[in-house]
């Protein structure tokens, strides 16, 4: 009598599914970069359709920023050096080195590709490995809380101040990386002086 037949794999569905998209989205994206990122490469390498994928992300930005997600996730938390200067150089350090590298070119690409949707354009500056500002408000709460700053400086524009200060350098000089000096200059004559200026009469 013949075996019966082996059942197949099972169908993902679900977060398993969603996470398999993200997977292979994400490798698409560090080996690809966002130019390469297609939604038929990303359902090929799934093992799903493109349909799948749509009802998930409506457009191939929508998935790249997901994806970038999950390249990202490893370096999500804020440096905790001990005191916020320190904090600070390092996490403008860790952006400067971001920018210089393939994440920096893909997180350009998304940028551009994300620039006549605002509400897509603030998930891909939250996403970066510079960090948006939940990271920036969790490392001055930290500070707010060893008695290094004011409750006051916990403001989203006050607590992204120094990131914004470092991607104008790129932006006016045209280069992906600034000297270290430049960083050290925006935190100690900037960043600083703002910060404990915060606080209320």
């Amino acid at each position: 009598m013949a075996d019966a037949a082996r059942p197949g794999p099972a169908r993902r569905r679900g977060a398993a599914l969603e996470q398999a998209i993200l997977r292979a989205a994400a490798d698409e994206l560090a080996e690809s970069g966002y130019a390469g990122l297609t939604m038929d490469r990303v359902a090929r390498r799934a093992g799903t359709n493109k349909n799948a994928i749509y009802r998930r992300w409506p457009n191939r930005a929508a998935l790249g920023v997901a994806a970038y997600r999950q390249l990202v996730e490893a370096e999500s938390e804020p440096p905790d050096t001990g005191d916020l200067r320190g904090d600070v150089l390092e996490l403008l350090r860790r952006a400067n080195r971001t920018w210089s590298s393939p994440y920096g070119e893909i997180l350009r690409a998304l940028l551009a590709g994300a620039a006549d949707d605002p509400e897509l354009l603030a998930q891909v500056q939250e996403s970066s490995r510079d960090g948006g500002s939940g990271m920036w408000l969790k490392l001055l709460g930290r500070a707010v809380a060893r008695g290094e700053a004011s409750p006051d400086a916990l403001h989203p524009r006050v607590a992204t101040a120094a990131i914004a200060l470092l991607r104008n350098e790129y932006l006016t000089r045209g280069v992906p990386t600034a000297p270290d000096g430049v960083i050290v200059e925006i935190v100690d004559e900037v960043y600083l002086p703002l910060i404990r200026g915060r606080a209320r009469p």
